[in-house]
């Protein structure tokens, strides 16, 4: 029961994720290009301030939530008296939602700052810049999130 409610708070967390970068990068980007730099500018970083902060607690559930489902099933392969190896397909799942987490890491404290502080200065040019690196860097997330969830569906 435990295993369960673990994996349905990790996929449900992955959707937040996973289903807020397609949001942002498909459906807000476009809708708000018609606004002038600052209320574009301004809007983008209130919503991707609140985006960001879920995030943050997304990752944390995503790695509590993974390593204990990993570590329970271990514990139990060990406790049957069987060699514990981890399946292919967690392996990507883990070591490509850590490549995730860096890449987002980077957004979060590295491009959303300078964004910030483009809003805060009334750079707008400033803050559309920092803008197009953070669409560059969640298209790349996005992509690497759906590859994730293919390759764990097809295994």
């Amino acid at each position: 029961m435990i295993y369960a409610i673990l994996q349905l708070i990790h996929v449900l967390a992955i959707v937040v994720w996973v289903g807020g970068m397609v949001f942002a990068h498909f459906f807000l980007r476009p809708a708000v290009q018609f606004l002038e730099p600052p209320q574009r500018v301004r809007l983008m970083h209130g919503v991707l301030k609140r985006f960001f902060t879920a995030v943050l607690v997304v990752i944390v559930l995503v790695l509590g939530t993974g390593l204990w489902m990993i570590g329970r099933v271990a514990k139990e392969s060990v406790q049957a008296g069987l060699e514990f190896n981890m399946p292919m397909d967690w392996t990507i799942m883990a070591t490509l939602g850590i490549v995730m987490m860096a890449i987002f890491g980077h957004i979060r404290f590295a491009l959303f700052n300078r964004l910030g502080r483009a809003v805060a200065a009334s750079d707008w040019p400033a803050g559309g810049a920092a803008l197009a690196s953070i669409r560059t860097w969640v298209a790349i997330n996005l992509a690497i999130g759906v590859f994730i969830i293919a390759i764990t569906l097809a295994m």
